[in-house]
């Protein structure tokens, strides 16, 4: 006879091996805030450190009148700057800000919403590395929701974004130019025009898998992107073997 133990051992492999663990999935359900912290200037969060507020999901801004449209901002105009290995989790960025969430180095994001993004939501600014974006959500973008400035790769894994224009754009016309990665997984895309832009001539890739694209214009438009400053030229768009790597089917509605 085998010991209890073993057996009650042997019957919680066989439940894991036939019901694994499903899938974390984008939600649509915002977070309610149980508070608003307006702050006077951008908030650091040291390299390494993490941020979660004492009560999880305060929202942040930068106070009245803080967003001016698409006016371009800096570091100084963000709610918080991420260093090299900081995270921040847990979080609501509320509409009174110009700038959500910069990241000076490779960063992890994880449950972080912006309810209402005024110029970018989060602007990556890392020379290489990876960053995470995790499970969170965005609206009403007008223009773009993750800013790719820097080098490295972009993750986005299980993240929800509504009423857009580009969930994610490698920098067209950046003085430093980089060859960029974005990887997007189990994104829910409601009413855009752009999942992915990216820059061909510097040899972008941008993979996309089991992700919801519902009244999007493109899932991934291709760019010859310049370090002058100027417009880049729209070249392209759709699945490739070089650049936009994805199929069809990574696709649904």
């Amino acid at each position: 006879m085998f010991p209890k133990s073993f057996v009650a051992l042997a019957c919680l492999a066989t439940l894991a091996s036939a019901n694994p663990l499903e899938k974390r999935t984008a939600t649509n359900v915002f977070p309610s805030p149980p508070t608003t912290s307006s702050l006077s200037k951008a908030m650091t969060i040291a390299a390494g450190q993490t941020f979660t507020p004492p009560q999880a999901y305060t929202r942040f801004d930068r106070g009245s009148g803080a967003c001016k449209g698409q006016n371009e901002g800096g570091d100084s105009d963000a709610v918080f700057l991420l260093e090299e290995g900081a995270t921040l989790s847990r979080v609501v960025i509320g509409a009174n800000q110009a700038e959500g969430v910069h990241c000076l180095g490779s960063c992890t994001l994880d449950h972080v919403f912006f309810e209402d993004v005024c110029e970018d939501a989060i602007t990556i600014k890392q020379k290489s590395g990876t960053s995470h974006i995790n499970y969170g959500g965005a609206k009403h973008a007008d223009d773009k929701v993750v800013q790719h400035n820097g080098g490295g790769t972009v993750v986005i894994n299980s993240f929800y974004v509504e009423d857009f224009g580009k969930l994610y754009r490698s920098c067209g016309n950046c003085g430093t130019q980089y060859k960029r990665a974005v990887e997007i997984n189990d994104v829910w895309a409601v009413n855009g025009d752009v999942i992915a832009g990216i820059n061909t001539n510097y040899g972008d890739t941008a993979k996309i898998r089991t992700t919801r694209a519902q009244s999007v214009d493109d899932i991934c438009v291709k760019y010859t992107g310049n370090n002058s400053g100027a417009e880049p030229k729209e070249t392209g768009s759709g699945p490739d073997s070089s650049n936009c790597l994805y199929s069809t089917s990574d696709v649904s509605s």
